[in-house]
């Protein structure tokens, strides 16, 4: 039986640039960051939540060939591959935090719907997020 989901991965185009964004921008916190000869294994999460970590992965290397990682790096550039969501108390307030801490590629406002209030942005490589403020009927 599964219990709980331990890490999701997202493939980003520099990890260096990816922890900044997830962390500086985005209000994330750093959970792993191991190297193990030329890998490196890095996660952020959401603070004070340990159970559920992001890894940012990079194409290439010891994951991929040189063909496949082009390939995942175009996908990621147009926004194609898999995306996040997280949930916020306050879409609108963490829409002016997000453009105080200069994020700048929004690809929605926030945006009432019948189930909350939800934005959605790219990060530095294209993938995309979507932030949920949720309804009182959204579960």
């Amino acid at each position: 039986m599964i219990t709980r989901l331990d890490v999701a991965s997202i493939y980003v185009l520099d990890k260096d640039e990816a922890l900044d964004f997830y962390v500086n921008k985005l209000g994330l916190e750093k959970g792993n960051d191991v190297r193990q000869g030329d890998y490196r294994w890095l996660t952020v999460r959401v603070p004070g939540e340990q159970p559920t970590e992001i890894s940012l992965e990079q194409p290439g290397p010891p994951l991929h060939d040189e063909a496949t990682a082009e390939s995942i790096r175009e996908l990621v550039s147009k926004g194609a591959l898999g995306g996040l969501v997280f949930i916020t108390d306050d879409a609108h307030a963490f829409h002016d935090e997000l453009r105080e801490r200069g994020v700048t590629d929004f690809t929605q406002e926030p945006t009432e719907h019948f189930y909350g209030i939800d934005m959605g942005i790219r990060d530095p490589f294209g993938n995309p997020i979507r932030v949920l403020q949720q309804g009182t009927g959204a579960g």
